[in-house]
């Protein structure tokens, strides 16, 4: 007999490609996966990895069982949400990742709000930028995410998720306060066209969003500064080393020496809550919309949508 829960492991190394990432995706210990798989060669009468260079990979009995134990995983999730969806009870485990700025605006009175009218749900938050939370859901690690698009560059989401509209967001422009246009009531991002610039790391999301939109108006934005977090970026705007754009959403108060413009036909990023589709007749899931959904409705930075 295969153990569900070996096989579950199997999966994870599967699904990370090493023993490393399957324990960190299943919070548990390298040498507890090592144990578990070698327990399920024995049950399986075959042998399942083998050494690769200094990592490992999955034989041909390796990779055929993991195809299965996908399916049977897959099978034993949408199992529960028809239970759960039956009894009509918001219960077990609801793992949530979201982006940085929406896990401080949004997820404290969501979760809150959650453990409040569901004491025997679970919720478990994870940080997570937009594109490694979609393949951390289609995995199977998360159950619902929180990613963004912009309105001129929407977030492609693969097959088999859904996905509901949560708030939209507005940008502003952080300047130094001795900025030439630091006074100005409204600017437009073509203003700052010789102006360095402070932004995400090169190849995220937001990243490729400002690239692509000052492109549209032929201009090469000058980024040479990287941050993650704003208010890393707005010590760096209040240093006097060039200007960002911030949405609002999780975003604290300006410190001295910025100066926070509107832009001018107000950029907008728009909040989605996604989840996969085995997983939609959960009334966990439900109970998490409509908490996301009452958290935007009062979080600064936008508009519900």
């Amino acid at each position: 007999m295969l153990n569900l829960e070996r096989l579950r492991i199997l999966d994870a190394v599967a699904r990370h490609g090493s023993v490393t990432g399957a324990a960190d995706g299943l919070h548990i210990t390298t040498s507890a996966i090592s144990q578990q798989l070698a327990k399920l060669e024995r049950e399986a009468g075959q042998r399942l990895l083998a050494k690769h260079g200094r990592g490992i990979r999955l034989t041909d009995a390796g990779l055929l069982l993991a195809e299965h134990a996908a399916g049977i995983l897959a099978q034993v999730e949408r199992a529960r949400a028809d239970l759960e969806a039956q009894r009509g009870e918001v219960v077990g485990e609801l793992r949530i990742g979201a982006f940085p700025t929406a896990v401080r605006g949004l997820l404290p009175k969501a979760v809150t709000t959650l453990r409040a009218a569901h004491p025997e749900l679970r919720v478990r938050v994870q940080e997570s930028e937009p594109e490694g939370c979609v393949r951390k859901l289609v995995r199977g690690d998360l159950d619902l995410g929180i990613f963004v698009d912009w309105s001129n560059r929407p977030f492609a989401l693969p097959a088999g998720l859904l996905k509901a509209p949560l708030m939209s967001d507005t940008v502003d422009l952080a300047v130094p306060a001795d900025h030439p246009l630091a006074d100005r009531a409204e600017v437009g991002l073509a203003d700052f066209a010789e102006d360095e610039w402070i932004c995400w790391r090169e190849g995220e999301f937001c990243y490729d969003w400002l690239v692509f939109t000052m492109r549209a108006m032929d201009i090469e934005p000058r980024i040479v500064h990287h941050a993650e977090e704003h208010e890393t970026q707005l010590a760096l705007v209040a240093a006097g080393l060039g200007v960002a754009v911030l949405p609002r959403l999780g975003r604290g108060p300006a410190p001295a020496g910025v100066r926070l413009l509107p832009v001018r036909r107000s950029i907008q990023r728009h909040l989605y809550a996604t989840w996969r589709a085995d997983l939609d007749s959960r009334p966990a899931i439900r109970a998490a919309l409509t908490a996301l959904t009452a958290a935007a409705s009062t979080a600064a930075g936008g508009r519900t949508a």
